[in-house]
């Protein structure tokens, strides 16, 4: 393989990370000499984008080189070794500036790994750096007081979404070519739809949590991004896995998602395929051009690759979720910013306070009636899988909204209360328990980006992962570069 064999395209930065591992294992490039890639493009357009903060280049220079050494030592080939990637800004790691996008941790540093960045370090992946996200998580657009906002590449006057908003960024600018994200409202999802990217919730308990200060709540959990599907399930092989400081995670076999990886996508996946097709969600507001977009797409691809695709509204199912995630999201939040609310309130988000005093309020009656509607709702879309294998939705309501917006206040003519309502595509799915995924499925007529969720009953993640890989193979629309590449070309002639 020569460094012109990426795919299709003579950039590497944007090659997939299983491309950028071979050229490394057939010794083309060396790790520091793909750091170095990354780290010019992180030059050209992250003053652009603001996607990748605390950058630490020293630190990245000495992982790469110790990759090196592992690799001309003869070393076991560890599942990373050698890609370069930052990790999100609310995942603790050792000697990095962790802020979670609070002023009040503005110069915190970690003394430990977070689980996550554990076992991508031990994969030999190299570090640069944090990816921005909003305070403590809280919303679905990326700013916040110590580091600003992050754009989006295929438009900078639009948002990247959030909470994994600088990883979506990142990946989608080929700053990174593999990046971690966590999800309960759709902070995996939401920016991925708005990015281009991959953006994977896996089963609760899959990815372990820890550390956290609720770590029986089942609704947040942890998962890989990246620019395909592939390459999402070469990330979550390393993820996946018990922990002993994480009482809910699983001993799932990361293993086979490294054979999803490793195998060339299988397009009679598709064939007699069982699609539920939810265009509303349930009865949502959604956007004409994403309803556009995925039907063109998505539904009509679905179904010429032999899919049984039959359209679902879901209202019935659906019954209840959104009261039940409300409480339970701000039953969640109590728990885990109760203390910071008590001695730092002068310096939180709006919507920080807002769910953690909701939180606080909660009586035992209104977490009794959210468990009771979440185990209905269940038993409803159990019944529903039982018929189908995997229902197909939009992943946001709404293609990236502007930049100075706080949230989406509008969709379609329909007002929106408060900015959880617009992220409700994507939650509504939270509390049922399945694995979920936005992957890239085209661009609206102005060019922004429309994701397709799917999603699949709990435990069902291989299959979800291997249905995603055969659509990706028919609609790869991770391809299209982003305009702030165009615009990074042109300042260099």
């Amino acid at each position: 393989m020569t460094r012109a064999a990426v795919d299709g395209s003579d950039d590497i930065c944007r090659a997939p990370a299983r491309t950028q591992l071979a050229l490394l294992e057939t010794g083309v490039l060396s790790a520091a000499e793909l750091l170095a890639e990354h780290l010019a493009r992180i030059d050209a357009v992250n003053g652009q984008v603001n996607a990748v903060v605390s950058i630490d280049r020293e630190l990245a220079v000495e992982a790469a080189r110790a990759s090196d050494r592992r690799r001309a030592d003869g070393s076991p080939r560890k599942a990373l070794e050698g890609l370069p990637t930052a990790f999100k800004d609310l995942e603790e790691a050792a000697g990095l500036r962790t802020t979670w996008g609070s002023p009040r941790f503005a110069h915190h540093v970690s003394a430990h790994d977070s689980d996550v960045v554990a076992r991508i370090r031990a994969a030999g992946a190299v570090p640069m750096g944090k990816t921005n996200t909003p305070e403590f998580g809280t919303g679905s657009h990326t700013q916040n007081d110590v580091f600003g906002v992050t754009r989006n590449p295929y438009d900078t006057s639009r948002s990247a979404g959030g909470s994994s908003g600088g990883a979506a960024a990142a990946l989608a600018a080929g700053m990174l070519p593999i990046a971690d994200g966590s999800d309960l409202g759709g902070s995996l999802r939401n920016p991925a739809s708005f990015c281009n990217v991959v953006g994977f919730r896996p089963t609760p308990g899959l990815v372990p949590n820890s550390p956290g200060r609720d770590l029986w709540n089942s609704m947040p959990v942890k998962g890989p991004m990246a620019r395909t599907v592939r390459d999402a399930a070469l990330l979550l092989a390393v993820l996946a896995g018990p922990s002993a400081t994480s009482p809910l995670s699983s001993a799932v076999d990361g293993s086979r998602f490294a054979a999803v990886a490793e195998t060339s996508p299988d397009q009679g996946m598709l064939r007699g395929l069982r699609v539920a097709w939810s265009p509303t969600v349930g009865g949502l507001d959604i956007d004409p051009r994403v309803r556009s977009v995925l039907e063109q797409r998505a539904v009509a691809e679905l179904r010429a690759a032999g899919a049984i695709v039959v359209e679902r509204d879901l209202v019935e199912e659906l019954e209840g979720v959104d009261e039940a995630f409300r409480i339970l999201r701000a039953h969640g939040y109590a728990a885990s910013f109760r203390d910071v609310l008590a001695s730092s309130r002068e310096v939180l988000s709006p919507e920080l306070i807002a769910n953690t005093e909701w939180g606080l309020d909660l009586t035992a009656a209104d977490l009794a009636r959210a468990e009771d509607l979440r185990m209905r709702a269940f038993q409803r879309f159990a019944a529903l899988f039982a018929e189908i294998d995997v229902v197909a939705a939009p992943a946001a309501a709404v293609p990236p909204f502007p930049i100075e917006e706080r949230w989406v206040r509008e969709i379609d003519g329909v007002a929106q209360s408060d900015y959880l309502q617009w992220m409700r595509a994507a939650w509504r799915f939270t509390p049922l328990g399945g694995a979920s995924m936005s992957l890239p499925c085209g661009f609206t007529d102005d060019g922004l980006p429309v994701g397709l969720q799917l999603v699949t009953a709990p435990r069902n993640d291989e299959l979800l992962l291997r249905v995603a890989a055969a659509f990706e193979e028919r609609v790869p629309a991770w391809r299209e570069p982003p305009r702030v590449l165009h615009a990074a070309a042109q300042g260099t002639r």
